[in-house]
Formats: C-alpha cells, structure tokens, sequence
C-alpha cells in the first residue's frame, strides 16, 4: 500500500488519477477507476449541457460508491460554453473533487472552496502551479511535455519539471504527461510528486468508451506516433499522429492561421474518431505513453498491476540496491 498526501487529501485507496479527457471521461470508465481505488474524473464539457452533465454525474453514483470527480476545462472560445453554470450543476450534485484546468480559474475555484470542494488544478508550468496555489487550490497536476492535450509553450519534459515544481509548490502535487505503469509511478514519486494522473493509459481500457480500433491503434503506435499541431499558434496541442495532424502541420508550415484549419480540427470530427474507429477522421488527442501501452486491460486490472509493480520496484530492486551496498562497504 503506498499512501501519500494526495492519497489522503481526496480518500482514494491509490495514488493515481484518470484526467478529464474530452469525449473520454465518461460515467462507465469513471466509476470503473473509482471501483479500482483511484480517483476517476467525469469531463464536463463532453456533456452538451450543464443538465446532461448532473445526469451523468447521477449515473456514475449507480455505478459506484467510491470518490470521483469532474473536470472542467476553461479555454477561450468565441463563443464560450456557460461555465458558470456547469460549475453550478457540479456544486448541486454534490460532487467533492473538481479538477480545473485552463485560463484564470480564480472565480470557479472560489466559488468551489465556499461549498468545501477540493480542487485540483491542472499546469504545465511551474509559474502557473505557484499562482494557482496563491489562488487557493488543494493540490496540483503538473502536465509535462509528453502528455497528450496542451503541454504549454515551455516544452519542459517531466524529468525536469516534475521536481522543479515539487521542489517550490508546498501543496500535494501529482505528475501527468508519459506515466501508464509501475515504473512511472515510482520514479514520479522519486521526483517528488504523490502520485500519477493518466490520460491516453486510461483510454486503452476495456471499460473506456470508444471504439476498440482506436485501443488498439494507440497498441499499435510507438512513443513517435504523436505530432504538436497549432505550434505557430502558440497553442500547442499533442495529438496523435494522422493524416489530419500531418496535414495540419504542414499547412501550419505554410503559413496557414486557425480559419484555414477550422475544419480540420473540429471537435465533431474528433469525437466521430472515437464513435467509428476510423483514426483519420480528425484529430484525437494521444500521448507519446503509446510507446509503453502493450494491452487493453480492464481498469481494476490496470491499476491492479501499477501498484503491484510500483512495489516490487521499492521493495526489491530499490531496497535490493541499498542492501547490497551496503554489504559491500561492510565488506
């Protein structure tokens, strides 16, 4: 058993998390992390409206009877979604974990703290990790450049981010970006993070709910198969690689602005990806983790086995090393 402050600050049996994840972070794979002991995430905005989200939230209850959360991401839009009544949606179903991620979160995590909610906030930076702590969250994922979605403008691989942030952030702080097993979870730990968030590890899971030609394409890709769209945008965004994101980022070299690629990138598209199977249908987020996924477990089965793994690593090869020199400079 491996308990740490992050553990305890939001009472789940494991130190590891499933993100939100746009079309992905649905009540069947949430309560199927929550029934593994670690912390599940529903995605607001995948629900097309705040009503839809407290029936979602209500679905998930059925299913489980373990902790889990909502994510809700806030991102500029021309025309942006009602957050403020999502947020209230979140608050009325009860829910006691919400991670943020996004732009300026101050007024939803205010709002948030008043109804006792622990927030997590989600950064790829670690100037952003300080100003959400002054703003008040209870702990932080720290997104490195690995990690599918917007890894930031930095391009600060976790190596050197994860024990950057841990060694100014004072508040619980969980790593994200390349983690899908024991291994990962260890040395995360080592950098001085209380725990792992898994995006794309998640999504290849028998409960999560997109087509299985998917799962079995990210089986298939290698740590490669990603490519950084909106570069020149300087809103970066991993993706994984197809003949959409090839298309994008040749375009992009070109010169072409977000008007000329609208079409290409729209969420519908994307979301049609994970109804079909069909991996060029638009743009679906993935890490460079693929390189790590071999299998399409289930969720318990997943988690089962990180945590088994994680301590064996401790256990015997760490306390294995320490032990034997040890003998050595007895000898």
């Amino acid at each position: 058993m491996i308990k740490t402050r992050f553990t305890e600050l939001v009472g789940v049996q494991h130190p590891i998390v499933q993100g939100g994840m746009q079309w992905v972070g649905r009540a069947e794979l949430v309560a199927a992390v929550a029934n593994a002991g670690a912390l599940g995430l529903i995605t607001a905005l995948t629900q097309p409206t705040p009503e839809d989200l407290t029936k979602e939230i209500a679905r998930c209850r059925d299913l489980t009877d373990k902790p889990f959360g909502v994510n809700l991401t806030i991102l500029p839009a021309i025309k942006p979604p009602p957050y403020a009544e999502y947020r209230q949606a979140i608050i009325e179903a009860g829910i006691k974990i919400v991670e943020t991620a996004g732009n300026k979160p101050q007024e939803h995590v205010t709002e948030f703290k008043k109804h006792g909610i622990k927030v997590i906030h989600k950064c790829t930076s670690v100037r952003h990790a300080l100003s959400a702590e002054r703003m008040g969250v209870d702990a932080i994922s720290i997104d490195g450049f690995e990690c599918a979605g917007h890894p930031g403008e930095d391009d600060t691989p976790g190596l050197i981010l994860i024990p950057a942030a841990a060694d100014k952030v004072k508040i619980p702080m969980i790593a994200s970006g390349g983690f899908g097993d024991g291994r990962g979870l260890v040395a995360a730990l080592a950098l001085g993070a209380e725990g792992i968030n898994m995006g794309t590890r998640f999504m290849c899971t028998k409960e999560s709910p997109i087509h299985q030609l998917v799962k079995e394409r990210i089986v298939a890709n290698d740590e490669r198969e990603t490519e950084l769209i909106f570069r020149t945008m300087r809103n970066t965004s991993r993706v994984a690689k197809n003949a959409i994101s090839t298309k994008v980022v040749a375009m992009e070299k070109e010169g072409a602005k977000f008007e000329d690629v609208r079409e290409l990138v729209a969420g519908a598209r994307g979301k049609m990806v994970y109804a079909t199977g069909d991996a060029d249908e638009g743009i679906w987020s993935a890490g460079q983790v693929q390189g790590l996924i071999h299998d399409i477990p289930t969720c318990a089965e997943l988690v089962s086995r990180i945590m088994r793994d994680a301590e064996a690593i401790i256990r015997s090869r760490l306390e294995g090393m320490m032990s034997g020199a040890q003998r050595q400079a007895a000898e």
